[in-house]
């Protein structure tokens, strides 16, 4: 039995006081945004944040929602398993798809400007059926990600505080539930910019803690010596020499390959990445999620090199919770590597970062994921088959339900989870088998013309019955069992997740080229229709037009937006396809390949490598938004001095806010006036444009 180093009070503590204090925050802030910035909690800010953010903010927003409780944990567990090629396997298998979904989100602005969730593309191109099948697809992808969250977390909470999984399990969501319902999108956005910078803060502590000023480590030099000595006492089986130093990893490449597989599926199928590019301006998306892609880098790599090798170096003395034991499997699949490493490394202190990064890892995913399940159900299911008239009010109410429902429904299925023993690293790995085939009928919907509707709907199905079939026979095979043991190991996953993803890889060019080819002419995406609002704005008393995200885009407006999106677009092609290249295979397998050991100095500036990449993340996500927002929260602050002071009133304030609007407006006109030589035209949809 490992006794906790923290009490339960301080579990409850964090778990419901932060999580309040955030709902607080977002309280606040939404009244100071409604009072000073003409911001209104409409259906469309609800869910798309009025399509104005910048990039700092979609950058770290896209960080937030990508670390989960299995960045951190599961990403330590790899490296424990094997050695420092874990971490980099785990990050680089994770790190591509958000490069290659920036060129995704810039076709989605693109193709369908007033979408508010990718399934509405979908539907509009191949109707009702294949509508539902990627519904299912896609809300399949939310609850794996949700339990995936709730399930880690609470596992860590439970074990540094001994509070009760089961309660753990229920509250995590609380304070989630709270500040989303009050500002949507926007208070997940700006939450995870907290949550983001919070986060980097104690990864830095924690490397620096280990690799400088441990009494016990303290150096890059003191750990390689422990890793030495600890290949020794229990070499790796599958590692070059059974080292803990190499990129030679039979089981670590096999984890990679999953990992790929698996990661794929929960950034191209979840919603909650289309959330930000929607909520992203034009000439804001590619950017935000380059900075998110190479920010989110150095999150799970440097945090799974220290705190595992850490945990590899210390496991064999008294500081180590489990000494003189080492770690059960169990454990770690658990995700326990990185509490224990931290109490070993700081004490309570460490169980105390370890709390703190988890729960901010938990929350601000598990908003993102509120946010896209309820966008599916207020706009995909409810608008488009029960109430395609809803007003805004009744959109608005639909999506504060859907959070509700969500999230208990979330809290009670991991509660079934935690009795059956499913364990967070079993759902990682399991997450690609189920719902891999629909990764590429899902972006070829946005990207190629020809796609037929069989293949469309059919793809992702077939896709799924084999990489069920692979996966159970590979397991029945392997240990002639199919308990969680033995459909969790490496191999059956392995073979799952292969079979899902490259399924359709020949699936739809035989229904689409058999059954004949659409020849798409991507005019029905530009239909997709916005929320109609008025009637929450003429309750609150204001003009629609000139709240943020209010504005209706004239023709030459749509014209140069156009334009722009279409040059992002072939930047992003061709900038993301060489950096995939760069983190899969020029600067990993040349390392494998030739199963080099790291030597001492090697592993001295692999590790600096990654202390310098995680302050150059801290600037892109943490300080770059302040400065890019940094107009907006001088005037915003100046406004709420006027307004306390009682030199201005808040009438006059708001009327200057207006006419900015206006002034930037009218300068919006005019760049897109001269930027386009197309005569502007009447039927186009409209986009509110870019105000802050």
């Amino acid at each position: 039995m490992v006794n906790t180093p923290l009490e339960p009070g301080v579990g409850y503590g964090i778990v419901l006081g932060l999580g309040f204090a955030f709902a607080l925050g977002m309280i606040l802030v939404t009244f100071i945004l409604r009072r000073y910035n003409s911001e209104l909690v409409t259906s469309e800010m609800f869910n798309t944040a009025g399509r104005t953010v910048k990039s700092g903010l979609v950058g770290s927003a896209v960080v937030s929602s990508w670390t989960w409780a299995a960045t951190l944990l599961q990403s330590t567990g790899v490296c424990y398993r094997y050695g420092v090629s874990g971490p980099f396997w785990y990050a680089s298998g994770a790190t591509v798809q958000i490069l290659l979904f920036a060129t995704l989100a810039i076709e989605l602005k693109r193709r369908a400007p007033n979408a508010h969730t990718y399934l509405e593309v979908v539907r509009a191109r191949y109707g009702t059926a294949v509508h539902a099948v990627f519904m299912t697809f896609a809300l399949v992808t939310n609850i794996l990600v949700s339990l995936m969250l709730i399930v880690g977390g609470s596992a860590t909470v439970s074990a540094l505080t001994g509070m009760p999984t089961v309660a753990a399990i229920y509250l995590l969501p609380v304070g989630v539930v709270a500040y989303t319902l009050v500002g949507g999108l926007k208070a997940t956005i700006l939450t995870d910019w907290i949550h983001t910078f919070i986060l980097l803060i104690i990864i830095i502590i924690f490397s620096l803690t280990a690799y400088a000023s441990s009494d016990i480590l303290g150096s890059p030099s003191a750990v390689y010596d422990l890793l030495v000595k600890a290949a020794l006492d229990h070499p790796v089986e599958g590692n070059a020499e059974g080292s803990y130093l190499t990129m030679r990893s039979q089981e670590g490449v096999i984890f990679f390959v999953i990992n790929i597989v698996g990661n794929f599926g929960t950034v191209f199928l979840d919603n909650g990445y289309y959330n930000k590019a929607i909520a992203a301006s034009p000439v804001h998306a590619l950017p935000g999620y380059i900075i998110g892609g190479l920010s989110w880098f150095a999150i799970p790599w440097l945090t799974a090199t220290t705190m595992g090798l850490t945990a590899l170096s210390l496991e064999n003395t008294p500081a180590f919770p489990t000494y003189p034991d080492r770690m059960s499997e169990a454990d770690v699949s658990a995700g326990l590597v990185l509490p224990y490493a931290a109490v070993a490394l700081l004490g309570r202190g460490g169980a105390i970062c370890t709390l703190l990064i988890v729960f901010m890892a938990v929350t601000s995913a598990t908003s993102s994921e509120l946010i896209a399940v309820s966008s599916i159900c207020t706009y995909d299911l409810y608008r488009t088959y029960f109430n395609p008239e809803a007003s805004g009010k009744r959109l608005i109410w639909m999506s504060h339900f859907i959070v509700c429902i969500y999230a208990l429904f979330i809290s009670t299925f991991s509660v079934g989870l935690y009795y059956a023993g499913i364990s967070m690293g079993y759902l990682y790995l399991m997450m690609g088998v189920i719902i891999g085939s629909a990764v590429l009928p899902a972006t070829l919907t946005l990207v190629w013309s020809g796609q037929n509707k069989w293949a469309a709907g059919l793809s992702p199905i077939l896709g799924l019955a084999f990489a069920l079939i692979a996966w159970l026979v590979t397991a029945r095979k392997e240990c002639h069992a199919l308990d969680v043991t033995c459909t969790g190991s490496n191999n059956p996953m392995l073979a799952g997740n292969v079979v899902a993803l490259l399924a359709p890889v020949v699936l739809i060019p035989i229904l689409s080229y058999g059954l004949g080819l659409q020849h798409y002419d991507w005019k029905s995406m530009l239909e997709i229709r916005r929320g109609d609002d008025h009637d929450l704005a003429a309750t609150a008393g204001v003009d629609l037009e000139n709240t943020v995200g209010g504005h209706e885009e004239t023709g030459a407006e749509f014209e140069a937006e156009q334009s722009k999106l279409l040059r992002a677009s072939r930047i992003s092609k061709w900038t993301t396809v060489i950096m995939t290249l760069a983190f899969l295979v020029l600067w990993p397998f040349p390392m494998y390949g030739s199963s080099y050991i790291f030597s001492k100095p090697f592993f001295t500036g692999w590790v600096t490598v990654g202390i310098i990449w995680i302050f150059c993340s801290l600037g892109a996500v943490g300080l770059f938004p302040v400065f890019e927002g940094r107009h907006t929260l001088v005037r915003t602050s100046k406004a709420i001095f006027m307004d306390i002071t009682g030199k201005k009133a808040v009438q006059t304030i708001r009327a200057e806010h207006t006419a900015e609007l206006e002034q930037e407006a009218r300068l919006e006109k005019e760049k897109a006036a001269k930027g386009t030589d197309t005569p502007p035209s009447k039927e186009v949809p409209h986009e509110p444009v870019v105000t802050q």
